[in-house]
């Protein structure tokens, strides 16, 4: 039984295309789904009704919502993708600023350092107070 000469080189090319159209097809209808959920602009009814074309006759749905609204898709994904960055850098900052502000163990470690190289407290003054600053 000799599959391979069932199945020639184009058709499974063929193959490997359509898949690769219709994996592409299914992308651009999430694409436009999330885009109308995503739209301030639009109200209820304006989601609803795109949806309903969308939904009711896909192919026909999102040809016309890509050339009707095409244009402002990119601009609401770039806007929605800042404020996503603009909040995990809020996030990271609010995280990590606990250690980094002006009071922190850091600064004050460094402080008590410097205090020491010039002179200022012995070593047994600058152990005592890490100690202090660290417990």
């Amino acid at each position: 039984m000799n599959l391979a000469y069932d199945y020639p080189v184009l058709g499974a090319f063929w193959t490997v295309m359509w898949v690769f159209l219709w994996v592409l097809w299914i992308v651009l209808l999430f694409r436009v789904i999330g885009d109308v959920f995503r739209d301030d602009t639009l109200g209820g009814g304006g989601k609803t009704g795109w949806l309903v074309l969308v939904v009711l006759v896909p192919f026909l749905g999102v040809f016309v919502y890509v050339l009707a609204r095409g244009k402002g898709m990119s601009k609401r994904e770039i806007r929605q993708t800042r404020a996503q960055q603009q909040a995990f850098d809020d996030y990271i900052r609010e995280t990590a600023g606990t250690g980094t502000g002006p009071g922190s163990e850091a600064d004050r470690l460094a402080k008590l350092s410097r205090m020491r190289a010039k002179g200022d407290i012995t070593d047994t003054e600058f152990q005592r107070a890490k100690e202090k600053i660290l417990h």
